[in-house]
């Protein structure tokens, strides 16, 4: 496909399974004039992957705002970029709101290219209701002010989904065992689309036994989906 002068495109690429991404991605990034990439390594082997050779250029929360008015100069000159996240679809707890912000203020051309999600991907096998849910992203890493936020999501009628680290998951479900509830139902999804991928349902009491008894299932990436109050 051709790509627009001008324009960014907001591009999804695979969350593990490299086979996850579209056609359509390895099209724009193949023919765009430069990719905004949060981790210009990290990113650099996906593309040599595909065999791809379009010059990267670091685009990170440190500099997202100060890189805002250079990225807008080049596209007004007529060159087109694309936007990818180290993973998934970007701006889902990574980096780019400002950027989209600014430039959808200035009338610059925004697509969007859809594909893997871990948010959505978790959800869609978490055996938990899907139709109304609320995405929280990373709980905080102080457990004062995480229970803190905890307490204001107690009464949420919606499914919960949260991001977590591998070395907070533990205190992370105790605290969700604490403040929800033993019995509240809830799943763990780590390693989505990858070699150990494990997807885990039960009460938050026995996920807390379940990652005492299996350190390996405390290693990974981790979506946490937790039932809404009185939901069914």
């Amino acid at each position: 496909m051709s790509t627009e002068a001008g324009a960014l495109y907001v591009v999804a690429t695979p969350i593990g399974n490299l086979e996850d991404i579209t056609q359509r991605a390895l099209s724009v990034l193949g023919s765009v004039d430069v990719i905004l990439a949060e981790d210009t390594r990290h990113s650099s082997r996906l593309l040599q992957h595909f065999g791809i050779d379009t010059r990267l250029m670091a685009f990170h929360e440190y500099n997202e705002r100060r890189m805002i008015p250079r990225i807008s100069a080049r596209l007004a000159r007529g060159e087109n970029m694309a936007l990818i996240a180290d993973a998934g679809t970007p701006l889902i707890s990574d980096p780019g709101y400002q950027l989209v912000r600014a430039l959808r203020l200035e009338g610059v051309r925004i697509v969007p290219l859809p594909g893997p999600c871990a948010l959505i991907c978790a959800l869609s096998v978490s055996a938990l209701p899907t139709d109304r849910f609320a995405f929280e992203g990373f709980l905080p890493a102080k457990r004062t002010a995480r229970i803190r936020q905890l307490e204001r999501l107690s009464n949420e009628t919606r499914t919960l989904a949260f991001f977590e680290a591998p070395h907070r998951i533990e205190a992370t479900i105790r605290d969700m065992t604490n403040v929800f509830g033993p019995e509240r139902q809830a799943t763990i999804a780590r390693e989505l689309t990858k070699a150990f991928e494990t997807v885990h349902s039960d009460t938050l009491k026995e996920l807390c036994a379940w990652l005492e008894q299996s350190p390996e299932c405390r290693k990974g990436e981790f979506v946490v989906l937790v039932q809404g109050k009185h939901s069914k």
